[in-house]
């Protein structure tokens, strides 16, 4: 015939743990003082105590029960305040559920689960959110913070302010940080943390303007240059983002893409594109520089070809209504709209803030953001290295 086991009561049980928590006495000491014999017992005692589960002290041996729910020896009235006492707590668990209770996601339920298994036990908190307690101990085993790649890519997108796609991201880990990584691989954990490039807007047609002094197109859709200041490229866009209609007037090298003069006018006459110009060629060398646009009125006024002809530049303009020949500047005043503005289309700015806006992202787009084409670099970094 088998040793029975050993029997404690549920006064006991509770001064064990009571001495426990004083810290006054080791687990040796509280066996001796109260019979205990096994170490064991003391720690189930304390698992139960931590987990919210004291009930479990007052169940008689071999007799598990549910939360709420007494043994059977119970009175019904003891049962009943069991009862009462276990809905009490569910609906405490549950104010502090946020939101649907169907839309919970892993990581909030885990943080959920933490924050309240110190007071009520798993499964019982599981119940209330309608979560199994076996798929909240799955959720558990995954690791749901970034891992070291994941953690580098946030950090570049953010430093990028999410202006750049996966496959520079992907180009920037091989380059800055010596990490080879498939592009999809990239692409995945862009999406899952909700950092991917934010998608342009397809630009609409728009009609060219009356010509006055049209010349040949001596680009060809060559925008590739050898050297700083031997092709440049200028367009006029709009900006429908303040209290009223401005205009960005902007000349960029195709040697790095840099924007080496801008103006911004609430009118998009002539003025417009002579002071962008007279910007562009302070302190530069253009004798002998290509300038191509298009056939806007602005650019085809003998203003313009005048003060061109007087730096020494030679003008260059798209096919008429073809907005390809001039697609590099066109691409620019698209990036700058959907990277800068369009985010913010709801919110209502002043004038001062878009000017603010603009000079802003100028400064990025020339110091900061990668390009392909540049390695990687900005084009102020680019032309530098290459100086």
């Amino acid at each position: 015939m088998g040793e029975r086991k050993n029997v404690y009561s549920e006064e006991i049980k509770r001064k064990v743990i009571e001495m426990k928590l004083s810290k006054k006495y080791t687990n040796k000491q509280i066996m001796n003082e109260l019979g205990i014999r096994n170490v064991t017992q003391i720690k189930v005692w304390m698992k139960w105590y931590r987990d919210g589960e004291e009930h479990r002290l007052s169940q008689p041996i071999g007799k598990q029960y549910s939360f709420g729910k007494g043994p059977e020896g119970l009175s019904e009235i003891d049962q009943l305040k069991r009862q009462v006492n276990h809905l009490e707590i569910k609906n405490q668990i549950l104010l502090k559920v946020p939101g649907n209770r169907k839309e919970l996601e892993p990581e909030i339920v885990i943080q959920l689960v933490n924050s309240l298994k110190k007071q009520y036990p798993v499964k019982l908190i599981c119940e209330c959110i309608g979560v199994p307690r076996a798929t909240y101990y799955r959720w558990v085993q995954k690791s749901w913070e970034p891992t070291e790649l994941e953690q580098l890519i946030i950090d570049i997108c953010q430093s990028l302010k999410y202006r750049v796609g996966h496959r520079m991201v992907k180009k920037m880990l091989k380059g800055d940080h010596h990490i080879l990584v498939n592009r999809n691989t990239v692409q995945r954990i862009m999406q899952k943390y909700k950092i991917q490039c934010r998608v342009k807007p397809k630009r609409k047609s728009k009609i060219a303007g009356e010509s006055k002094c049209v010349v040949p197109n001596l680009l060809e859709q060559n925008f590739k240059a050898e050297s700083p200041n031997q092709k440049w490229v200028t367009d006029i866009t709009y900006l429908p983002f303040g209290e009223s209609i401005m205009y960005l007037s902007t000349i960029m090298d195709l040697y790095n893409n840099e924007i080496v003069a801008y103006q911004v006018s609430h009118t998009q006459g002539v003025e417009l594109v002579l002071d962008t110009l007279k910007t562009a060629c302070n302190g530069r060398e253009t004798k002998g520089l290509i300038l191509h646009s298009d056939q806007g009125s602005q650019y085809t006024s003998y203003a313009f070809q005048g003060l061109a002809e007087e730096k020494g530049i030679i003008t260059s303009m798209s096919r008429k209504g073809n907005c390809f020949d001039n697609a590099v500047i066109e691409s620019f005043h698209s990036t700058i709209k959907s990277e800068e503005f369009y985010t913010h289309q709801k919110m209502r700015l002043t004038n001062s803030i878009v000017l603010e806006k603009v000079e802003s992202y100028m400064y990025y787009y020339n110091y900061i953001r990668p390009f392909s084409k540049l390695n990687c670099l900005s084009p102020v970094q680019f032309r530098e290295k290459a100086a």
